[in-house]
């Protein structure tokens, strides 16, 4: 494999060129090219570079709509509904958030309810946008179905990240997991290595626990927390879909196959201003804890080492793995 790194830009553009290539309207193909990159220089490559195949082979089957007509709708002062027409999710909650902030400003606190919507990447990246602009926003999603509800065994849920994002200087606090124990592609990886998984990450198809990665992804991801963790699943499934009118995560296909129907998820985002709560020290509170955090030996902020790996990304530019480009 080639040692050559390839700068930022360039692989941003060279990205966004193979998804023009297979039918991706031009400026979404930059916005999508952009967040790959970025996720992959924030050390997230499940949500990064590894995508570009399978987008691109979604793109030429139509499971993702190459040139969304997506509409957004704001039917009330502080409520923003996009339509994503199947298309990326990632430009569709550009713009929900471009309208969304503003009616934050405006009315103090908005929603935006993103439907018939793909995969949204890297879930954090929409609400330290939103944080970077002294908004704090918090991101619910819902994903093809991966978890079963707490004592069965058939997948109902995904594994539907949460973000949040609380503006600080110099970068946003940025809170970023998905309600899974582990992410389901450490159980892909080993199924490839046919390396066995530790116990309590998975179980089978019969609800058993199991160190087996194949027997795991035929049955179930386990949630983060136990049943806390599994009620916490089904809270988001629900604002991610019921509120937004997209697809629960056992009616959505996968992101990763060609062929089938678009997956049709959701996404939800509550964006807060403030400075409409008429107390003018949050981000002086936001700093004290901060830094009681940091006084602790040992302590760190969750999130932030995404900085530092993304700076010298930049600086450094990247090594391309092979089968990202032809």
């Amino acid at each position: 494999m080639s040692t050559a790194r390839i700068p930022w830009a360039d692989l941003s553009a060279r990205i966004a060129a193979r998804l023009q290539a297979a039918g991706a309207d031009p400026a979404d193909a930059t916005i999508v090219a952009e967040a790959l990159v970025t996720g992959e220089a924030d050390g997230q490559s499940g949500h990064g570079l590894s995508r570009v195949p399978s987008y691109s082979a979604q793109l030429e089957t139509g499971k993702i709509t190459a040139r969304p007509r997506r509409r957004v709708i704001r039917s009330k002062p502080g409520a923003i509904f996009v339509d994503a027409d199947c298309g990326f999710a990632i430009p569709a909650i550009h713009e929900g958030l471009t309208a969304g902030i503003a009616a934050a400003r405006e009315q103090g606190v908005a929603g935006v309810a993103i439907g018939n919507s793909h995969h949204s990447g890297v879930a954090g990246h929409h609400v330290e946008r939103a944080a970077r602009v002294g908004i704090v926003a918090l991101s619910f999603s819902n994903t093809p179905a991966g978890i079963a509800p707490w004592g069965g065994s058939v997948p109902l849920f995904g594994t539907n990240p949460v973000a949040i994002g609380f503006p600080h200087a110099p970068d946003p606090l940025v809170i970023d997991l998905s309600l899974s124990r582990v992410a389901r592609g450490k159980v892909m990886v080993a199924a490839q290595r046919g390396e066995p998984i530790p116990l309590g990450w998975a179980v089978d198809a019969q609800g058993q626990p199991t160190t087996d990665p194949k027997s795991a992804l035929a049955g179930s991801m386990l949630p983060m927390g136990e049943a806390k963790g599994a009620a916490l699943v089904l809270a988001v499934e629900l604002l991610a879909t019921a509120l937004t009118g997209a697809q629960f995560g056992f009616e959505a296909s996968s992101f990763f196959e060609a062929a089938g129907d678009p997956p049709r998820i959701g996404q939800f985002f509550i964006l807060i201003d403030p400075a409409a709560f008429g107390h003018t020290g949050f981000a002086a509170r936001v700093n004290m804890l901060l830094e009681a955090i940091l006084a602790q030996p040992g302590a760190r902020l969750p999130g932030m080492q995404r900085y530092s790996k993304r700076a010298a990304a930049a600086a450094n530019g990247f090594i391309l793995p092979p089968g990202i480009l032809p």
